[in-house]
Parts: C-alpha cells; sequence; structure tokens
C-alpha cells in the first residue's frame, strides 16, 4: 500500500474559484504547497494576482483568471483557459457565496436575485460546464462544493442563503449520481462558522461573535485552513470512494444544534 500516494495531490490540476480569500484562498494555498497545479479564479482579479505572484514566488506553478460565476461567458472562457494551461482539470473547488441578512419580510427582490445568481445559479453553471469536460478524463476527478451548516440548521435572517445552501446539496447529489460512471466524484463540504470575510458582519458584533463562538462544542470558530484540509482530502485517492455526501466542518455545531437569533 502506499500511503504517500494515497494522500496526495501531487501531480494533480485543479480549480479554485473563489481564490482570493478566505477558504478558497487556503484551499489553492495548500493544493499548491502540496505539488499540485492550481488555476486560480476570482472576480477579484488584484487579489487573485496578489496570491499568484506570491504562490510563483515559493516556486508553485499556478496560473490565474478573472471570473465572475454569474457570466456564462466567463466562466466558458475560464473551461477553455484551465484546459489549454493543463490539459485537464482533476478538482474542482467551487467556494463563492453571498449572504444578505434580512427578515423575509425586509429581503427587496433585488436582494433575492442577487444571492440566487451566486449561489445557485452561478454554481449550477460552474458544475454544468466543468462536468462536460471532466467526464474526459482517464482518471476521473473530484467536485467539492460549499454548503453551510446553514442548509440543515437556521436562524433569523437566513431565508435565501439557506435555500441556497440546501439546493447546493442536492445540486451535488444529481451530479454525484450522473457522472459516477466517469468515475466523478461530487460532494460537499458545510462549514460552521469560519474566520472570513464573509462573516465579518458577525464579528463586528461582540454579541453575536461570543454566541457564534459558544455554540460550538470547540468553542472557537474554524480557520480557512481547517476547511481546506477537508477539501484537500476530497481529492486524494485515499477519499476514493466517498461521493454524493456532505461532510460538516462546523465544531460540533449541528451535533448539539447550536442557536442564535440575532437582530434582523
Amino acid at each position: 500500500m502506499d500511503i504517500d500516494r494515497l494522500f496526495s495531490v501531487k501531480g494533480m490540476n485543479a480549480v479554485v474559484l473563489g481564490a482570493s480569500s478566505g477558504i478558497g484562498k487556503a484551499i489553492a494555498e495548500m493544493f499548491s504547497e502540496m505539488g499540485g497545479k492550481v488555476v486560480l479564479s476570482d472576480i477579484d482579479e488584484e487579489g487573485l494576482k496578489r496570491l499568484s505572484d506570491s504562490l510563483r514566488s515559493r516556486g508553485h506553478e499556478v496560473n490565474h483568471m478573472k471570473c465572475d460565476i454569474t457570466d456564462l461567458n466567463q466562466v466558458k472562457k475560464l473551461v477553455n483557459f484551465s484546459l489549454s494551461v493543463y490539459g485537464n482539470v482533476d478538482a474542482l473547488y467551487v467556494t463563492p457565496s453571498i449572504n444578505v441578512r434580512k427578515s423575509i419580510e425586509n429581503y427587496t427582490y433585488e436582494d433575492f436575485e442577487k444571492v440566487i445568481n451566486v449561489n445557485l445559479k452561478g454554481n449550477f453553471m460552474v458544475v454544468k460546464e466543468f462536468l462536460s469536460v471532466m467526464k474526459n478524463n482517464k482518471g476521473g476527478g473530484s467536485v467539492v462544493l460549499f454548503s453551510s451548516i446553514r442548509g440543515t440548521v437556521v436562524e433569523p435572517g437566513q431565508s435565501v442563503y439557506a435555500m441556497t445552501k440546501a439546493g447546493i446539496i442536492q445540486l451535488a447529489k444529481v451530479a454525484a449520481a450522473e457522472y459516477g460512471k466517469y468515475n466523478i466524484r461530487v460532494n460537499v463540504i458545510a462549514p460552521g462558522v469560519v474566520d472570513t470575510p464573509l462573516t465579518r458582519q458577525i464579528k463586528s458584533d461582540p454579541e453575536w461573535f461570543k454566541a457564534y463562538t459558544e455554540k460550538t462544542i470547540l468553542k472557537r470558530w474554524a480557520t480557512p485552513e481547517e476547511i481546506a484540509n477537508v477539501a484537500l482530502f476530497l481529492a486524494m485517492p485515499a477519499s476514493s470512494y466517498i461521493t454524493g455526501t456532505v461532510i460538516y466542518v462546523d465544531g460540533g455545531w449541528t451535533a448539539i444544534d447550536g442557536r442564535y437569533d440575532p437582530k434582523v
């Protein structure tokens, strides 16, 4: 048994969407550090260039391309770019997500469209376009989508976000069912509270921040790297029998049903 090969991404090609910050950045850095090649993508072009320059300065092979996942033409261009630089995509990570925290009554239809377009439509387009070429891989591949504890447990102000995160889980299950014949595995990571730009609103409210901390078993927030650890495992040969499932990386939040009612 080759343990080193089982727990390795060396020689693999990955595309990481949302790579400029947070969980996406942690995945991109870790994948590169472990010997993989990465196409970095994000709507933040300056952030992409900074990360790309940083990784290259450390001797890693990376390329980058700006992409707004709500724009189908840009998604298609990213697929073609990824194939042109590396030949194939072994691992796909789709991290972009937004949240508008408002009560249902205060939600505008503009808010609704904004969240749906990124979290559902954008994710769907990325999955659809990349799977259409990943199915040609001789060795299969791995797709990792990102839900949230809010795909299962909720609180006030999370209506549309929770809808989309539950939808991501079902999208992954169907994709896993349809592409298993190509040895492509599709899984979901559902993080709890993670210290990323998406959670700045919570961190800026001491009461809210403290409540979220105390509602986990481990009594702390996750780092982006702790989510990236699991994301990389799902691309490794060691995870070859895992598909169509959700892995909760939430410090035990869902196990004890953590709850806080923010003012929205």
